[in-house]
């Protein structure tokens, strides 16, 4: 069982490892730590946007943090997710959806009527998450000038109130 808690600023460098292993696990996907200025205090970055980054901590796992999940809320009635990251050994055992469903609940409690996200051509397993939760693919791609040299696809979904 996953506990989920709030971020705090001190998670950075740990939410930093868990992005360096999942980035590991894709051909050409490095991480360069100051390519994530926010990073540096995590929960005040997302706080100042409106929104909140939720971490995953499971016991008996080699590392503090398994999972992340942050969103903001760039304009009204609007979220956005960003850096949902979940390690590769806890993947298919409903983990993802444990932290999913959190921030999903805080959104939904916000009165946030659509969610929209843009994630790595290459990150598969995450489109079928996606996919599984209800977000449609959007006819658009956009290119991350970054050391990844990423295409991001767009998915966005519809929430029906509460």
């Amino acid at each position: 069982m996953m506990q989920v808690r709030p971020a705090t600023d001190s998670d950075g460098p740990a939410i930093a490892r868990l992005i360096a292993d999942v980035f590991a696990d894709y051909e050409n996907c490095p991480f360069d730590r100051t390519e994530f200025p926010e990073l540096d205090a995590p929960a005040s970055h997302y706080s100042a946007r409106g929104g909140a980054l939720f971490i995953g901590e499971v016991e008996a796992h080699p590392f503090p943090i398994a999972a992340s999940l942050a969103y903001s809320v760039p304009e009204p009635g609007i979220a956005e997710l960003h850096k949902f990251y979940l390690d590769k050994s806890l993947r298919g055992r409903r983990m993802g959806f444990q932290i999913y469903e959190r921030v999903l609940s805080e959104i939904r409690s916000r009165g946030l009527r659509r969610i929209r996200l843009w994630t790595d051509t290459r990150f598969q397993s995450g489109h079928r998450f996606y996919e599984r939760a209800g977000f449609a693919r959007q006819p658009v791609t956009r290119f991350l000038d970054d050391v990844t040299q990423a295409w991001e696809y767009a998915y966005t979904i519809e929430l029906k109130p509460a």
